[in-house]
């Protein structure tokens, strides 16, 4: 009897990964019963065409953050291919990479789950992956809106309560430009990084 690999798709800015995003994916792991989470930087994100840290910066950061957790796989597979990003084309070179019979579990938060609409072969993305939708402070995700829109996302969706923590990567580089506090917001390997290569500062990339 062949097992049948569980594995999350989780893709984003990271710019830079924080404790909320690596807090979700352990949350999402243990709720939807995944054996891993790929953490898939976006080289350029169709819907945020800018980021304030160079790809290869972002794609670091997150191999500091996941090092220690064999449940969390630093990707470099949208790194590896022409930009924008687009899920689609992810989750396809995912079936093609691990095999039809892997099952997928797409990763969003309610803000990012509120633009799926806006997102290239919404359709398409239902019928390759499960849904998990993170809720998140300030954001509400009405599932009926999207099932109205995309029925096939019927009994494909888990929407997951928390954890909620308050903490955001456009924040954070506010701090590190003005010099504010950021630690025990971000790994301390990743705060390291960021110092070390003078990130998120005027003139820095």
């Amino acid at each position: 009897m062949t097992t049948v690999r569980r594995l999350g798709i989780y893709g984003g800015s990271f710019d830079p990964i924080h404790f909320g995003h690596l807090a979700i994916a352990e949350e999402v792991r243990w709720v939807c019963d995944l054996d891993q989470v790929l953490i898939i930087p976006a080289a350029v994100h169709p819907l945020k065409p800018t980021h304030g840290a160079a790809p290869h910066h972002r794609l670091a950061m997150v191999r500091l953050a996941c090092a220690g957790n064999a449940g969390l796989i630093p990707s470099a597979l949208e790194l590896e291919r022409p930009s924008p990003s687009y899920t689609i084309d992810t989750l396809r070179i995912c079936q093609e990479r691990y095999g039809v019979g892997v099952h997928l579990t797409l990763i969003v938060g309610a803000d990012a789950a509120g633009d799926l609409l806006r997102w290239r072969d919404p359709d398409q993305i239902a019928r390759i992956a499960h849904l998990a939708v993170v809720e998140r402070p300030g954001y509400l995700f009405d599932p009926a809106t999207l099932l109205a829109a995309v029925p096939a996302f019927t009994g494909r969706i888990t929407v997951i309560k928390g954890p909620q923590l308050a903490i955001s990567s456009t924040d954070l580089r506010h701090r590190l430009a003005t010099g504010r506090p950021v630690r025990y917001r971000l790994p301390d390997a990743v705060l390291d990084y960021i110092t070390r290569h003078r990130l998120y500062q005027a003139g820095e990339a």
